[in-house]
């Protein structure tokens, strides 16, 4: 009997860059994930803010989370990142990306970062049982491009 694996895990048990950044994938499904990342002292650029290309790489990964989903390698096209607030050392971003639509090969997603805590109680970004609340931090729009079959 074949063993179906889940194409996220794999894809993720060998990105080393992800995982030595801190980023971690806290759900996913079909077009569909969510990662978080808490920014470290090493992340902060010369006006004590988040450099935007640590911004990105979490909203990168809930991205590659989320087109791999559906099981062929897809890689990105390309993306644009809108950074809409600061970020700053010690600040948990969690980007949750959401598949917009798929043609052909290609795709199109949308991640929001969110700066807060993510409620394991509840599964949410945004929990007010639990008085935890987030503010947006960034725009990502990413298309990507299946090149497995």
């Amino acid at each position: 009997m074949q063993r179906m694996t889940d194409p996220v895990a794999t894809m993720l048990a060998a990105d080393r860059a992800s995982r030595d950044l801190g980023i971690e994938l806290l759900e996913s499904g079909p077009g569909r994930a969510t990662a978080r990342m808490t920014v470290t002292a090493n992340m902060v650029n010369g006006h004590g803010l988040a450099h935007g290309a640590f911004v990105f790489a979490v909203a990168d990964t809930a991205f590659a989370c989320a087109c791999n989903s559906h099981g062929p390698v897809t890689v990105a096209s390309g993306a644009e990142i809108a950074f809409v607030a600061p970020v700053r050392e010690g600040d948990e971003l969690v980007a949750e990306a959401v598949e917009r639509t798929r043609f052909g090969r290609n795709g199109i997603y949308d991640v929001t970062v969110y700066r807060g805590t993510w409620c394991a109680d509840c599964k949410s970004r945004r929990c007010d049982k639990h008085s935890r609340g987030t503010d947006v931090v960034a725009e990502f729009r990413g298309r990507s491009r299946t090149v497995g079959s």
